[in-house]
């Protein structure tokens, strides 16, 4: 217990209790000597001999140290700071040695010998200690906070791509994707994607804006749809699940929590590939808020969770390997979800039979078209910030499977006819021609064409240098160029219908006269 507590700690404890054992009997004077010594880690004795010669000290009466290091030194640390371009202290105490000869060569330190020697035997922690408030002035006058979920973050271990040896199912993957358009400001949308490992098997909730209570309940809704149990979440260093909420709650789920390393997207490829293959396959890149329009999204995933899970295959790595700077993979057939649950030898015997049953229950076309009509509905409440690219109107009644299959690819030619992949396409805005310095000229340069079809635009140029030299010369060349260039397009223009009128009338003499 001695080691728990401060010297400082000790001795506000000693000042509590000595009033009351100066005036206590025998007995109670033992039971106030046993609690402190419980508490303190002290001798029986010592504890005695605290106790009979405390004296209460004030604060004003306390001996105060003298500061080795004054304003002189302080300053110089801060030019040498400034000097080091704000090097941390542990750096710049080794560089001390060479800037110093060097700012007083140059006249901005003169140290006698006692503060050089300060100077030079400053450590690293005394460094950055004097020079806190000048680094805090030289940030804007804001101090760096460490957020609270920096502590929840250094507690989770970090997992790569190359720790997952081939687990078994229920180690997932979980990431956000963010539906908020071309802007991030406001509140919007968030579809929380949860991808195990070992046979693909994806589920999407989406999530009405990014905060941890709604990530367990979305993680709670996931535990009932997964046919296994979940027993590994492989986090990105997002604060929606870095926090107090979500971490403690996996854990007492019995969930083993880790996290991919900052910046590093590679660690979280499983989930990363699904957020592209089905969440924005599905949604694309529009922006998405509101309750509504969170219960849309619920159905579109209904469905969509069945599809991908039952019948879209997908690839997974087998191997990689390295040969020079070429890398070659191979992959594995490329299997569904439920196929690869199948044939895994760690799911039981129940789990592999619930699965065939619900399978049999289910037709991908059906499945298909309840999830167009989903992504219809979804199409009148995308929003991309420059107004709704669709009509608020309700969308047609769901057609039936076979109505819907029928009409399938027929529809190929009128391009993409799903509201929520479609580009937008900006209005053209007409570039407005500036004025220039050949408008006032523009008559005489015509005119001159016209008598003359065959000049050069150095030839007129030298003409309007003759006219005027303070404007016209040599750099003047290129946009002359480009005007009879202009003027000669134009004329081509006009000849050329007139002469394919003229050859129409030649060939219909009747026409001809008629007109």
């Amino acid at each position: 217990m001695a080691g728990r507590i401060s010297m400082g700690a000790r001795r506000e404890l000693t000042a509590a209790v000595v009033e009351r054992y100066r005036l206590a009997g025998r007995a109670d004077k033992g039971r106030i000597l046993d609690e402190l010594c419980a508490v303190t880690g002290w001798h029986r004795k010592h504890a005695v001999r605290a106790l009979a010669s405390h004296v209460a000290i004030s604060p004003e009466a306390r001996r105060q140290r003298r500061p080795t290091y004054g304003a002189k030194i302080r300053d110089a640390l801060v030019a040498l700071w400034e000097v080091s371009d704000r090097i941390c202290g542990k750096r710049l105490k080794v560089m001390i040695p060479t800037l110093l000869p060097s700012l007083e060569r140059h006249g901005r330190l003169k140290l006698d010998q006692a503060d050089r020697a300060l100077v030079l035997g400053v450590s690293a922690a005394t460094i950055d200690r004097l020079l806190v408030e000048t680094k805090i002035a030289a940030a804007g006058g804001k101090r760096r906070r460490v957020g609270f979920y920096s502590a929840v973050r250094r507690e989770v271990p970090i997992r790569t791509f190359n720790d997952w040896h081939d687990p078994p199912p229920g180690f997932c993957e979980v990431d956000m994707v963010a539906h908020g358009g071309t802007s991030v400001a406001g509140s919007f949308i968030q579809t929380l994607t949860m991808v195990d490992v070992a046979t693909g098997w994806t589920e999407c909730m989406p999530l009405v804006t990014r905060e941890g209570g709604l990530v367990v309940r979305a993680m709670e809704r996931a535990q009932s749809l997964f046919p296994w149990v979940i027993r590994g979440a492989d986090f990105d260093n997002d604060s929606a699940f870095m926090n107090d909420v979500v971490v403690p709650w996996c854990r007492a789920q019995k969930i083993e929590v880790t996290r991919s390393r900052a910046y590093k997207k590679n660690d979280q490829a499983f989930v990363e590939q699904k957020n592209g293959a089905v969440v924005r396959r599905l949604v694309g890149y529009g922006r998405f808020d509101g309750v509504e329009t969170t219960r849309v999204l619920e159905r579109l995933y209904a469905a969509s969770r069945l599809h991908t899970n039952f019948f879209q295959p997908s690839f997974k790595l087998k191997d990689k390997r390295r040969e020079g700077a070429k890398v070659i993979k191979r992959y594995h057939v490329p299997a569904t979800p439920y196929e690869r649950a199948l044939g895994h030898p760690r799911l039981s015997k129940v789990v592999k039979r619930r699965l065939r049953e619900l399978h049999r229950t289910l037709d991908p076309v059906a499945l298909l078209a309840e999830m167009r009509d989903a992504q219809a509905e979804l199409g009148t409440r995308v929003d991309a910030r420059l107004g709704r690219l669709a009509a608020a109107s309700p969308p047609a009644p769901t057609k039936i499977a076979a109505a819907f299959a029928k009409e399938l690819g027929n529809d190929l030619h009128l391009g993409e006819q799903r509201i929520i992949h479609r580009r937008m396409r900006k209005p053209y805005k007409k570039r407005m021609r500036m004025p220039s310095m050949l408008d006032p000229h523009l008559a005489n340069i015509e005119r001159w064409l016209t008598a003359e079809p065959r000049l050069t635009a150095l030839a007129i140029l030298g003409r309007l240098a003759e006219q005027c030299p303070e404007q016209f010369g040599p750099p003047q060349h290129t946009i002359v160029q480009r005007l009879l260039r202009s003027l000669r397009r134009k004329a081509v223009e006009t000849i050329i219908p007139r002469t394919a009128e003229g050859a129409a009338q030649a060939a219909d003499p009747g026409t001809g006269a008629a007109a």
